[in-house]
């Protein structure tokens, strides 16, 4: 195109946005985002419904309004109204859909994408069915039927295909969403869709043993992959960590046909067949004690290095906090230093943000708010002992006041909310716990209402909404009100890491993950003396083991109790077994250790008991002869036999039997030298080639 041609389009487009302004003609939303002008949005905004832009400005006040997320969400009503016409009070959420979905096409990025629709929820002209936001709308799928659970993964064989929908269903009333979303996952995508993919054709549940062998060592282990520092991957062969729940479903799968085939054998009846997993390998004894034996460790490793951890969170967040102040104690486009680095702030005065010398842009902001949480994160789960899922729904509705009947004292809990066992408690709120939690209030809380703002988040287990309620781990994300996620507070905990720099044992970095503040809660508050059935109420177990499988055993632990356990034993003796020996006594006992020296060896018998060969030592079992005087005992046994030939000689009989018991003890103690010197290497020689042979 010429550039006279290039010019008069410009004129056209030009009119043809005058045209849309007025509402005289629609401008779609594709060829909106080819035309570049920096007065679409202004132009809209004062010819098109500017009392609702006006209600709307004073809705989400006048910070968001000219921030940088609140300039795209104009622009994309401004859009949206020349796309469809009319004002505001006529954008439909069929509108906002296609407007999200075309700009998801242009820009990978959802930063200042939805704000639009939230704003549009805020002025209440979306339908209550509506979407809560479109932030998460390529992620949630909400609750799929029996059908769709399998159909995701494909199974060519239609008759196995009706048996495990018909399976899942019979099975749905007594599970959870997340557990029966795991369940459809292991029997086709994990098992049968992997059977039909290595043995096309396959439809009977009867797999011969060499199929269900090929199956089990497919999946008994995976590939790990991990990035090196050059670059390069490295592929590592492990064991798969759900290895055990995939067999036992399979199990429990070929099981449960078969007790449901005697109850209606016309239904079940046709697809009983022998299970190919035995009892034996469902038992993994050894799997949970190493699994217990690495949490066991992990604890031990963690819990003395608690309180540096907590340290740390509080002084990285003053240290955030700190370089956020000064980044807003300067103008915008002004130069500033923290320590040695050097700053240029950016002419943005919305953003808290500035360049390094670099060039590179900090966030000043998100990094103080990054730290903020993870402090929170910490001091909430090392009080409470939740866990994170549990964590992120807690709501301001959650605290509540107990009056105690005998006293009348206030005391105040927190209810938190079911998360596995479909049971709601509540724990006692500390003066620190109560302290995290004002801090955390003073922060969600709407400047211009003082109120926690209401919010509805996607529960990502059950892939349904929960209604809107004050939840307090929530932010401000991009001018939205969004929920916390688990992975957020993941990496605010590695930064906090980062910060302090911790080891473990191999040099390795020491992480905190959030469930590891539920091991140390349990950890210590039972070492501390709490009851373990108190420990299981507290942490929202159904099983006492559980409980204890959580619980860490310390070596002291166990010499601690043994030294109670001598204790109260000493407690049953009389009480004169224990006094203080008098100098004579104790004299006596270390002479006694003296007098056990012989001329041949040592006498091993006990302090207090009396020689019972009247000091014939030879003959003593208890006598440990000394290799050095294998040459005096040799006299001995020699002298021996020469006297019993004197006494059978001269006839003494008497003597011959006290001679001969003594002689058979010298032999006996020389014998006892020999073996204990002759237990030495043993030389093989070397080794001599055959004859004929050739290297």
């Amino acid at each position: 195109m010429s550039a006279a041609a290039d010019a008069q389009w410009k004129y056209v487009q030009t009119g043809l946005l005058m045209l849309a302004s007025i509402d005289a003609l629609r401008l779609p939303i594709v060829w909106q985002f080819g035309y570049r002008t920096t007065h679409l949005r202004s132009l809209v905004e004062r010819t098109r419904d500017p009392d609702g832009l006006t209600r709307l400005q004073q809705i989400v006040g006048p910070k968001r309004w000219a921030s940088v997320g609140g300039g795209r969400a104009r622009l994309a009503l401004a859009r949206i109204m020349l796309a469809k016409g009319g004002g505001l009070a006529e954008i439909t959420a069929g509108d906002a859909f296609e407007y999200y979905f075309e700009l998801r096409k242009l820009v990978r990025t959802q930063a200042g994408g939805t704000l639009f629709y939230s704003w549009l929820r805020d002025l209440g002209t979306m339908p209550s069915d509506a979407p809560v936001t479109l932030r998460f709308l390529n992620n949630v799928t909400g609750q799929l039927t029996c059908a769709q659970l399998v159909d995701r993964h494909g199974v060519a064989c239609s008759p196995i295909r009706e048996l495990l929908i018909d399976y899942l269903e019979e099975r749905q009333p007594r599970l959870d969403y997340s557990t029966l979303d795991n369940l459809a996952r292991n029997l086709t995508r994990n098992f049968w869709s992997d059977l039909e993919i290595h043995h096309p054709g396959i439809a009977s549940l009867d797999l011969p043993t060499g199929v269900a062998a090929a199956w089990k060592d497919r999946f008994r282990t995976r590939i790990q992959r991990r990035k090196r520092p050059d670059g390069t991957v490295e592929e590592t062969l492990v064991e798969r960590a759900e290895y055990d729940q995939l067999l036992v479903a399979v199990r429990a799968f070929y099981l449960d046909i078969a007790r449901w085939a005697a109850e209606e054998p016309t239904r079940w009846g046709p697809w009983a067949a022998p299970c190919p997993i035995k009892e034996a390998e469902v038992s993994n004894r050894k799997r949970v004690k190493r699994r217990k034996a690495r949490m066991d460790q992990r604890t031990r490793e963690r819990l003395p290095v608690l309180e540096t951890f907590v340290r740390a969170a509080t002084d990285h967040h003053a240290q955030q906090s700190a370089r956020l102040q000064r980044l807003l104690s300067v103008p915008p486009g002004a130069t500033f230093t923290i320590g040695d680095a050097v700053f240029v702030r950016t002419k943005n005065v919305t953003t808290a943000a500035a360049r390094d010398e670099q060039g590179t842009l900090r966030h000043f902001g998100q990094a103080e708010h990054r730290a903020f949480w993870a402090w929170a994160a910490v001091e909430f789960l090392r009080h409470t002992g939740a866990r994170i899922e549990e964590m992120l729904e807690i709501s301001h509705h959650a605290m509540i006041q107990y009056r105690l009947p005998t006293t009348g004292e206030i005391v105040p809990l927190l209810q938190i909310a079911p998360s596995k066992t479909d049971q709601e408690r509540v724990v006692l709120v500390s003066p620190e716990l109560a302290d995290v939690l004002a801090t955390i209030i003073r922060r969600v809380r709407d400047p211009r209402t003082g109120a926690i703002p209401l919010l509805s988040a996607y529960d990502y287990e059950e892939r349904v909404w929960n209604p809107p309620s004050p939840l307090l781990f929530q932010w401000d994300r991009g001018g939205e009100r969004s929920r916390m996620s688990g992975e957020f507070i993941r990496t605010a905990l590695g930064e906090v890491l980062a910060f302090i720099g911790l080891t473990d044992s191999t040099g390795q970095p020491l992480v905190f993950a959030p469930h590891d503040f539920r091991r140390l809660f349990i950890t210590d508050a039972i070492r501390s003396g709490l009851p373990p059935h108190i420990a299981q109420v507290i942490a929202g177990h159904a099983n006492i083991n559980t409980t204890m499988g959580y619980n860490a055993i310390y070596p002291e632990e166990t010499i601690e109790a043994h030294r109670a356990f001598i204790t109260r034993r000493r407690a049953l003796r009389p009480a004169e077994e224990y006094r203080t020996p008098t100098d004579a006594e104790w004299e006596d006992f270390l002479g006694h250790f003296e007098r056990r020296k012989l001329s041949v060896g040592t006498c091993a018998r006990a302090y207090g008991t009396a020689c019972i060969h009247e000091h014939a030592c030879v003959r003593c079992s208890l006598l440990r002869p000394d290799p050095a005087q294998r040459r005096r005992l040799i006299e001995i046994r020699d002298n021996l036999i020469d006297r019993v030939a004197e006494a059978e000689r001269e006839g003494w009989l008497g003597e011959v039997e006290g001679l001969r018991i003594s002689l058979a003890g010298a032999e006996s103690k020389i014998a006892q030298i020999d073996s204990a010197t002759s237990t030495g290497p043993l030389l093989l020689g070397l080794l001599s080639p055959r004859p004929g042979r050739h290297e």
